[in-house]
């Protein structure tokens, strides 16, 4: 009866452990841990470790012994860990087999109660990811809409201000002074061109040109106006460019821009010397490009904010903070994917998939 009352007892708590509002799987594991020793025969003097997908969550001091109870924890069907029970000593009450036929059965208990327990958290972290993507998108939405508003209200004069520019610089008899004046301003109605640009791109306003194209052809090309820049900082740009890639679908104005892109921002990344590589492979029916570096890295706070427009690390006019919104733009409007690991010390690496074209149709003979 006292068996009964305690494995009774162990499975209200665990269930009870399950439902405590906003704790963690990590928690609620290292928690029901804890209260597992008190439903065996012997609590005194007993070790419990749950072992799930890689990770452990013990009693304090545990450590491995010849009298040990274990059992798989299986969800849908295969096994991701294992709930464990062992006595740290021998005592004269311990026999060959020290457990005791209800706890055998207990510990099959537990390992089902804790796969709906993991199962149910996972549903709950799922949804709660989803949730935060569904606002992410959202929030992008009504800034991509702002922004494409913004644009097109600001293309026609500083389309005029770069036409007058041009005229007055053709003017004889201009003042050395005035001229760099002019070049100035030039200059700098150039950058808020581009800006507009990389914000009707970010805000899908302009119509991609998509043709068939080598992905490694379109890296080497915009390689080219960056190794002079690399060099002068002392950072090594090093390709490893698989040979024979299969073609892809894609405006090749907007891929060299993701390449620049994140080739520049790891240039920016570095305080000095370092190495920028860039590497393409064949993925089955996706080619993958890296651009990995060895620059200062980012903290996770910085991490979950690199692709919302206008955000920014840099000093005020050294960046417009969308540099990287644009590049998951054209990314995902070309169907790909892109995912960023970064460690601050040791650098970021990230890795962009897109499709493989189609191959092409042979013409039939008339």
């Amino acid at each position: 009866m006292d068996e009964r009352v305690k494995e009774l007892s162990c499975l209200k708590e665990i269930a009870r452990l399950a439902v405590q509002p906003n704790a963690s799987l990590d928690a609620v594991l290292q928690q029901i841990v804890m209260f597992l020793p008190r439903a065996w025969q012997y609590p005194r003097i007993a070790f419990a470790r749950i072992h799930l997908d890689g990770r452990s969550y013990t009693t304090p001091g545990f450590r491995e012994s010849p009298w040990r109870l274990q059992t798989a924890i299986t969800i849908t069907g295969s096994s991701r860990g294992t709930v464990e029970m062992c006595y740290r000593r021998k005592t004269p009450a311990l026999g060959k087999d020290p457990f005791l036929k209800e706890e055998r059965d207990l510990i099959e208990a537990v390992a089902r109660q804790l796969a709906l327990v993991i199962e149910q958290k996972q549903v709950e972290e799922d949804k709660s990811t989803l949730r935060l993507q569904l606002l992410h998108a959202d929030r992008l939405a009504c800034i991509g809409m702002l922004a494409a508003g913004v644009a097109h209200e600001l293309n026609e004069p500083v389309g005029n201000i770069l036409g007058f520019v041009q005229l007055v610089q053709k003017c004889p008899g201009l003042p050395q002074s005035a001229r760099r004046d002019l070049k100035k301003i030039e200059e700098s109605s150039l950058q808020a061109r581009d800006i507009i640009r990389n914000l009707l791109v970010f805000a899908r306003q302009t119509t991609p040109a998509i043709m068939r194209v080598d992905l490694n052809r379109i890296i080497e090309d915009g390689l080219l106006f960056l190794e002079a820049r690399c060099a002068k900082q002392g950072v090594d740009l090093i390709r490893r460019l698989s040979p024979g890639l299969p073609e892809i679908m894609a405006d090749p104005a907007q891929v060299n821009q993701v390449v620049v892109n994140l080739v520049l921002n790891a240039l920016q990344s570095m305080d000095g010397s370092g190495r920028i590589t860039l590497l393409t492979q064949s993925l089955g029916k996706m080619i993958a490009l890296v651009v990995e570096d060895t620059g200062c890295g980012m903290a996770k706070s910085t991490l979950d904010k690199i692709f919302i427009p206008f955000f920014t690390t840099k000093d005020v006019g050294q960046g417009t903070g969308l540099g990287l919104p644009v590049v998951h733009g054209i990314v995902t409007s070309h169907g790909g994917t892109i995912q960023v690991e970064s460690k601050v010390g040791e650098g970021t690496r990230f890795e962009i998939r897109v499709p493989v074209a189609e191959p092409l149709t042979p013409k039939k003979k008339p």
